[in-house]
């Protein structure tokens, strides 16, 4: 008889532990959505949990477009890009995003957690080393575990601490990662101090710009647009395209030398399904949507200055973030469960964030705003939380 450990129950043990610590995910099903609006279990809930920063995910020229090559394409793409699933519709699109973000080529992705595993799987391997910031995504991570190269991590935002680390392996390849606006804290790496740094040590530079393209730049193009940084000084941009282009999928832009490594060896790209190319439609009317209306930023841009100015005059505990993502910290994670209840209860929908999202101690709402959102929208919210007696952690 065997004594091997048997897996499915060290999972119920492990979840079961997860249930003890009061750190349980749960699904919640969705009914209907209306611009912010939620209905799920019968209640009618005003969403600041949703990465719809420019409020595009029911914008009526995307789903127009939608339903026009989903009429004369059908839905699924059939095969993988390389045998027969890329169709026009996804070169149209790659064209575009290329365009926009300044780089050579684009190469889509079916999610971004693929596309970060795939470029690292393909530009890393045994020996190599990846720096990369102690807050970035897990897909980052996971990606380097993935191409079995060493990860080294250093504080949060700390360019000494990442030219320390780059330095303990002064002779070996190196790829220096990080995300361009943090999903968790909202704020935006140090980019250009990165992007010295990289250039200095002979490291390669890579940006995960999921939550600032879109939202960042002069027409939207994210972070680097913001701060004028090309495709020399970053070469590996990843960039999302369901968040404030209210799509699916992602993509990585940089050089024809990069995208043509990455057509041979990207594993993430090489063996799944191609999006629908309806799909594709739809992101490619996002992406000139974005582009064109300016004001959908604008108005992002005064909701968030209007919450942060409502929070600072409650003394909420928020965090220094000047992007779509306010967090506010409250330290235990039974402290932000309580607060999102609570706020669920007067009809609002607020992420609680807990470990091991986050680190021990750093559990919080994390409050996302959209273009979606009016002014009302943002007072009721603050009414709200101000009746919750937040305070900061000791």
């Amino acid at each position: 008889m065997s004594h091997r450990p048997a897996l499915i129950d060290r999972l119920a043990q492990r979840t079961a532990e997860r249930a003890q610590a009061q750190l349980l995910r749960r699904l919640r099903t969705v009914e209907h959505a209306e611009g912010p609006w939620l209905e799920s279990d019968g209640r009618r809930l005003l969403s600041f949990c949703s990465n719809d920063y420019l409020g595009l995910a029911q914008h009526p020229q995307l789903i127009a477009a939608l339903k026009r090559v989903a009429d004369d394409e059908g839905v699924g793409s059939g095969s993988a890009h390389l045998i027969c699933g890329h169709r026009a519709e996804h070169a149209a699109l790659e064209e575009a995003l290329a365009e926009w973000t300044g780089r050579e080529r684009a190469l889509l992705f079916s999610t971004g957690y693929m596309a970060n595993l795939g470029v690292m799987q393909a530009l890393l391997q045994d020996g190599d080393v990846c720096v990369q910031d102690k807050l970035n995504h897990a897909c980052l991570l996971d990606g380097t575990q993935l191409a079995g190269a060493e990860l080294k991590r250093y504080p949060h935002a700390d360019v000494a601490g990442a030219a320390r680390q780059l330095a303990s392996r002064s002779e070996a390849a190196a790829l220096l990662a990080t995300d361009g606006v943090f999903s968790m804290d909202g704020d935006i790496a140090p980019l250009r101090e990165l992007a010295s740094l990289c250039r200095r040590e002979g490291a390669t530079f890579m940006v995960d710009d999921a939550h600032g393209l879109g939202v960042l730049g002069d027409d939207g193009a994210g972070s680097l647009s913001a701060l004028a940084l090309g495709q020399r000084e970053v070469p590996v941009l990843m960039a999302t395209l369901g968040k404030a282009l209210g799509c699916h999928g992602a993509f990585i832009a940089g050089s024809s030398a990069l995208i043509d490594g990455l057509l041979q060896s990207a594993r993430t790209y090489i063996y799944t399904t191609a999006m629908p190319p309806a799909l594709a439609a739809a992101a490619l009317t996002a992406v000139r949507v974005a582009r064109e209306e300016d004001w959908r930023r604008e108005k992002l841009a005064a909701s968030i200055a209007r919450f942060r100015d409502g929070a600072r005059q409650l003394s909420l505990p928020l965090m220094p973030s000047p992007t779509a993502i306010q967090p506010l910290l409250l330290g235990e994670a039974q402290a932000a469960l309580d607060a999102a209840q609570a706020l669920e209860a007067q009809g609002f929908l607020v992420g609680a964030i807990r470990p091991p999202t986050i680190p021990q101690g750093k559990a919080r709402l994390r409050i996302t705003l959209s273009a979606a959102h009016e002014e009302e929208h943002i007072d009721r919210l603050l009414e709200a939380l101000s009746g919750l007696a937040l305070a900061a952690p000791v």
